[in-house]
């Protein structure tokens, strides 16, 4: 019980004691009030648009609800975090259900009211330098008005809108939770479900993946047929709504929510293409590992012809019989007093903010790392505009994953607390900046861990983090690509189980390419649910975007050094109220350029050789 000593529950006192708390009571009519306030600012506006608009001094009115609404926002997002917090702790509890759908009951007003400002920001944007001239206060709002002007420009009537929200209900959504229930409930013959049969992808038992690989696609195939009727439905209500709302294409939706420039994702795919030889090297490099430890259970993989590696072997730990050892960081079972003071340590080494930050987060009591029924599984951030404060959920068993799960999510409760002072307008940033901060952390505990790591241990780490970023970059090209594709066939026609299949295995084949043998996986349209998500299209990239921004960071921290923690901190602070490329701009590098991204990408490179030249060394 050593590894799972003192490790904490979190204090949740400074937001609200319990739902019977006077405070929380408080803040729950407060929130009322403001919904039944928002509701009469925009009545008034609609009445003066429509009757006396000559006589409507918009600028003031807009003054007024920016900042009625943000204190509306602020508490929405305290309550709805507070709400889901207390709820994953303890699933069983029928008073925090009831509370969470109650929460999200009311969250349906305020997106009603959303679309109602967008609808009027637009009618009335021709007022928009007035109202900066006038309330200079709110110069920083520039960017999210404008963003919300274009992105009403692509909405459907308020009328139609609404329809198209109630009939995804039982639409898109519908079909995306089809996929999500087969997945769910899927199992082999001796009751193994689908998702043990994914984890074995994991095992050091070679016999054992290439079974469930086997296992895994014999039952996606039993139901292509349901998998591609709601892959095929889905993605055809997606076209429709995209022509009703003028999208010329799903990815041009997709970038204008990324709130990035087309020049900026092709610079970032371009980058990403570039690098694919030298990931294919990695690829062939660990299946002639695997062959040479005798560690496959593929009958080619890794042989002359054959060099790519199988896919159930992607996730393959690398081991030799000759290197076990307890001490190492990977094997050893770690306390949560060890786990903090590593990841306090890793932190201070970037930024001496950054470890006060993370020092008084586990002092003041903002982590729950116990596993307890009840209590959800992985781990989450969540952010509390009251009292500027955040929590973070995690399930510590002590092992190497944890230290870096703890780091991961302590960045991102970083990023929040480097807004501190802004709007809560302000802290809805997106998915391409959104695992910035996270990603930086886990690659200051990686690149440490590697740097100081000696013999197989080090290539074990470095297997593992070429691994993970590989799949982000390699894997996500290929998810891009697919998807590209079947909106491009799905705009002529139905798509059937035989023609997605067909789809995959091309994107594999342009992305993987030689570093893969020919146990492929065309079922992976199946697995994914990023695919069937309504909400975002092209979900991957983001990931991508993220990774390789962290270690362009990470790479220009190490050439400035300490100099660069004020200008990350910056960064952080603004990414909820200008594009990426501004942002960027702002702290000194062009994104839009594939400069950028190909020296972020060069730290792996440095990284294969050094694997491959040990795979080559062995006998």
């Amino acid at each position: 019980m050593e590894n799972t000593s003192n490790v904490p529950r979190w204090n949740l006192d400074s937001i609200y004691s319990s739902l019977q708390s006077k405070e929380y009571s408080a803040a729950l009519d407060e929130f009322k009030a403001q919904i039944e306030n928002i509701d009469g600012l925009l009545k008034t506006a609609d009445r003066f648009t429509r009757e006396s608009n000559e006589n409507f001094d918009f600028a003031q009115w807009l003054a007024a609800y920016l900042k009625n609404h943000n204190e509306l926002i602020a508490n929405e997002q305290t309550l709805g975090a507070y709400a889901y917090i207390i709820y994953s702790t303890d699933t069983t509890s029928t008073q925090y259900l009831n509370n969470l759908s109650y929460i999200e009951k009311l969250g349906i007003q305020t997106r009603q009211q959303d679309l109602k400002f967008s609808t009027l920001l637009l009618s009335h944007s021709s007022s928009l330098n007035e109202f900066f001239t006038r309330f200079p206060e709110f110069s920083e709002y520039k960017y999210l008005l404008e963003q919300t002007i274009e992105e009403t420009k692509h909405q459907m009537t308020s009328a139609e809108e609404n329809l198209a929200s109630d009939m995804t209900r039982t639409g898109g959504s519908a079909w995306g939770q089809l996929q999500e229930q087969i997945i769910s409930n899927l199992h082999d013959q001796s009751g193994k479900t689908f998702n043990e049969l994914r984890n074995d992808a994991f095992s050091s038992d070679a016999a054992l993946r290439k079974n469930s690989w086997q296992t895994e696609k014999a039952l996606l195939e039993q139901n292509e047929i349901a998998f591609a009727a709601s892959l095929n439905n889905l993605k055809g209500e997606t076209v429709t709504l995209n022509k009703r709302r003028h999208w010329q294409k799903a990815l041009d939706r997709s970038i204008a929510s990324s709130r990035i420039q087309k020049a900026t994702l092709d610079a970032l795919i371009s980058s990403i293409e570039d690098s694919l030889p030298m990931w294919r090297e990695y690829f062939k490099a660990k299946a002639l590992l695997l062959r040479k430890t005798k560690a496959t259970a593929s009958e080619t993989a890794g042989t002359k012809g054959h060099e790519g590696i199988a896919f159930y072997d992607l996730f393959a730990p690398v081991e030799l019989a000759s290197e076990k050892d307890s001490s190492s960081i990977l094997s050893k079972k770690w306390s949560f007093d060890q786990a903090r003071d590593y990841v306090l340590k890793e932190y201070k080494s970037f930024s001496q903010d950054m470890y006060a930050f993370a020092k008084d987060a586990f002092d003041s009591g903002w982590i729950d790392a116990e596993i307890r029924s009840g209590k959800v599984g992985g781990a989450y951030d969540e952010d509390f505009p009251k009292g500027h404060q955040s929590r973070i959920l995690t399930n510590f068993t002590g092992t190497f994953s944890d230290i870096i799960t703890l780091a991961h999510e302590l960045g991102h409760a970083y990023h929040f607390s480097c807004m501190k002072g802004k709007p809560a307008a302000f802290f809805d940033y997106p998915m391409t900046l959104a695992e910035t901060a996270s990603t930086f952390a886990e690659t200051i505990v990686k690149q440490d861990m590697i740097a100081n790591a000696q013999g197989f241990d080090k290539i074990r780490i470095i297997d593992l983090d070429l691994q993970d970023t590989s799949q982000v970059l390699v894997d996500i090209l290929c998810r891009f690509y697919f998807e590209q594709s079947v909106f491009e066939e799905r705009e002529n026609g139905e798509l059937s189980a035989k023609d997605f299949c067909r789809l995959m295995l091309k994107a594999q084949e342009r992305t993987y390419g030689c570093g893969l043998n020919e146990e492929k996986h065309e079922y992976m349209w199946a697995v994914k649910s990023h695919y069937y998500s309504t909400y975002f299209d092209f979900y991957n990239y983001p990931y991508a975007f993220g990774q390789l921004f962290a270690a362009g960071l990470f790479a220009r921290s190490k050439k400035e050094g300490p100099a660069f923690a004020s200008t990350y901190a910056s960064l952080l602070a603004d990414t909820g109220s200008m594009s990426c490329e501004d942002l960027c701009k702002k702290a000194g590098f062009d994104i839009t350029t594939k400069d950028f991204w190909a020296a972020s990408i060069q730290m792996y490179g440095k990284e294969i050789e050094e694997f491959k030249a040990f795979a080559e060394s062995l006998k």
